[in-house]
């Protein structure tokens, strides 16, 4: 049996030799160190078979899939072993892995608190010292029923009833094989390669994420190989609480949201002032960017969705409406638009396009409505109603890859300048629910893929992950705390076009259907500017901050004083307030520094007779005593080196 290897390398096993038997054969610290293997990209438990020849790489504990074997074994084997033995009538149901850790969602007769955490945290030590060997038997759906019925394991026995499955059930064993739970796998050896583990919280979560279902406990945990990894991480998250928007928003007084409508947002003045200020910045450089701004209506009938594609792949994400039009005899059946490009489409529809029009550019701040399930709403990271920062790019077949270029170079100064130095790249290829010919995809992806290759820009691949109409490209931020957030895309679309009958007249005279492109440098407005919050921990760059300068003056007689500084900075384009409360100035201080605010300025009698300011810059303890004029300067100086003024 023939088995190539990730370098391209080759071994000769006997047909069914196990992934351990492979990894024994390459070498023996490949074997101490190997947890599971993949078999032509599908990955399976050591003990597995190799029954033909194949593509075969070892999984090993140090790397990226090991610590996500290492912690799916932690919450099916570990956790809910744990549970079991510390709530003998509770109810497993399931338990996957997610970003940077793991939960497991149980029912139980008794509360489960985060108090309890530490207990079933020490619980867990305690099997994990065993180091039991972890075995796997496949078994028939009837067994597999069997098995859990006797538990009393009902979820279990949900999970394989709607199953298509009528074998090679996978249930996984402990050495005593007192303790067995289904699962996808793979799962560690044993549990002698379990790193450093934390429990980090209880929540509650219906069965499926239905709500007409039972409520479980959700049990949430992370874990790394060592304690330093694990430590730096929940140091992490220790700082990403601190950061968190909706926190630093209630501080700052930007926003709110109320259960009268959920999802969608309430701007303060102070959170418009955000919203208006980085909207004013994106379109200015999409006018410096051959960009022409239009504007499409919020309500528009099905017929036209059902055109597009999208009343088929994103009717259950859609809000619907119903008119009874005068004179009719039924109603008319109207979605709320959640995205912008069959309105932009109806624009370009009107009048008859030249190939010497195109790449024709639009751009809308398009306010856009998707349903999304009331779980998975987050703050302004995810909501119901949001503006876009929308375009798309009416071109040739011969113009992708300048387009391409002329984006990513648009999009990386706009990065840049609202500091975001580094972003990856994602190419996502077609999904299984999608429009057009496999042969239009095809064309598609080998364009995109042709002049992301040709720019040189490194990327990775998603299979899979592409938008019904066409692949896409994601841009990736890091923030500052190494968080990655996907905001930008360019999406493009051989679809469309010709669903909507969008023409150009070529050179040749013929009419031809344009390439379309959809892209977005921010996104959603609103989850940008939570972004931005959490990147700077809320002390934006002085261009974006709400209020700029808070006056305080120190007694009574200074307030005359502070209305003239105010009215300097303010016709020098500031937004200044003055805090004429009779506190005292450090209340104050720790007051406007808590919201925020860049610079505060102390005026008391001695700033008075000198005609001049206190200035204390937010993060510092330290103040200077300026004139206006030099302080004024040193605010134009900042703006012009921020590239805002």
């Amino acid at each position: 049996m023939k088995l190539t290897l990730p370098d391209n390398s080759s071994r000769e096993l006997p047909k069914g030799s196990s992934g351990y038997d492979l990894a024994k054969d390459i070498g023996p610290g490949l074997a101490k160190s190997a947890v599971a293997m993949t078999i032509n990209g599908v990955q399976k438990d050591l003990c597995d078979v190799i029954e033909n020849d194949a593509s075969v790489s070892i999984i090993t504990i140090d790397s990226n899939n090991g610590i996500e074997i290492m912690r799916h074994t932690l919450t099916a084997q570990v956790l809910a072993r744990a549970i079991k033995n510390l709530y003998p009538n509770s109810k497993l149901a399931i338990g996957p892995t997610i970003e940077d850790g793991f939960y497991y969602d149980v029912e139980s007769d008794e509360v489960i608190s985060s108090d309890d955490l530490i207990k079933i945290e020490d619980e867990m030590r305690r099997i994990i010292k065993t180091k039991s060997a972890i075995t796997k038997k496949l078994v028939s759906k009837s067994e597999a029923l069997k098995i859990f019925k006797s538990k009393k394991e009902s979820y279990k026995e949900i999970i394989i009833n709607e199953s298509d499955q009528t074998d090679s059930f996978q249930l996984y064993f402990q050495d005593d094989e007192n303790f067995v739970d289904l699962c996808r796998g793979p799962h560690l050896p044993s549990l002698s390669f379990i790193g450093a583990f934390k429990l980090t919280k209880v929540a509650g979560a219906y069965w499926k994420g239905d709500s007409k279902n039972s409520m479980l406990t959700r049990i949430y945990g992370t874990a790394f190989n060592n304690d330093k990894d694990l430590q730096n991480h929940l140091d992490n998250i220790e700082e990403a609480l601190k950061r968190d928007h909706r926190k630093i928003g209630k501080e700052m007084n930007l926003f709110h949201f109320q259960d009268e409508a959920p999802g969608m947002v309430f701007w303060h003045p102070n959170g418009w002032t955000i919203y208006r200020n980085l909207r004013n910045f994106v379109r200015d450089k999409l006018q410096s960017n051959g960009y022409i701004e239009v504007n499409t209506p919020q309500v528009i009938d099905r017929k036209l969705w059902e055109a597009s594609g999208h009343w088929d792949k994103y009717r259950e994400n859609m809000f619907i409406t119903e008119i009874d039009e005068e004179h009719a005899n039924e109603k008319r059946i109207n979605a709320l638009k959640p995205m912008n490009c069959p309105g932009h489409v109806q624009i370009y529809n009107q009048g008859i396009k030249s190939y010497k029009d195109l790449p024709l550019k639009y751009a809308e701040f398009g306010l856009c409505h998707r349903y999304e399930p009331s779980g998975t709403m987050h703050g302004l990271m995810r909501v119901r109603a949001f503006t876009q920062d929308d375009g798309h790019i009416f071109c040739t077949e011969d113009q992708i890859e300048s387009e391409t270029k002329l984006f990513i170079d648009f999009l990386s100064e706009i990065y840049a300048d609202l500091g975001f130095t580094k972003f990856d790249i994602k190419l996502s290829t077609r999904p299984e629910m999608r429009v057009g010919s496999d042969k239009t995809w095809d064309k598609a992806e080998e364009a995109l893929e042709s002049a992301i290759n040709n720019l040189g820009h490194p990327y990775r691949i998603d299979h899979g992950d592409g938008a019904f109409y066409g692949p896409k490209l994601d841009f990736v931020l890091t923030d500052a705390i190494g968080r990655e957030w996907q905001c930008g895309t360019f999406q493009l679309d051989f679809n469309l076009a010709e669903r909507l009958d969008a023409q150009y007249v070529g050179e040749d005279g013929k009419k031809h259907f344009p390439v379309m492109i959809h892209r977005a440098v921010l996104g959603s407005f609103e989850r940008f500017i939570g972004i931005l919050i959490e990147n700077y921990a809320g002390k934006l760059p002085l261009w974006l901050a709400p209020i700029q300068i808070m006056i305080a003056p120190i007694i009574s007689d200074a307030n005359d004083y502070a209305d003239t500084v105010k009215k300097e900075f303010v016709n020098n384009g500031f937004r200044v307030e003055i805090d004429k409360r009779n506190e005292k100035i450090s209340y104050k201080v720790r007051e406007h520094s808590l919201s925020k605010i860049p610079y505060i300025l102390a005026l008391g009698k001695k700033e008075i007779a000198d005609n001049t300011v206190n200035v204390r810059k937010i993060g510092s303890k330290d103040t200077n005593t300026m004139k206006i004029k030099d302080f004024l300067n040193e605010l134009k100086k900042e703006l012009k080196e921020s590239n805002k003024c």
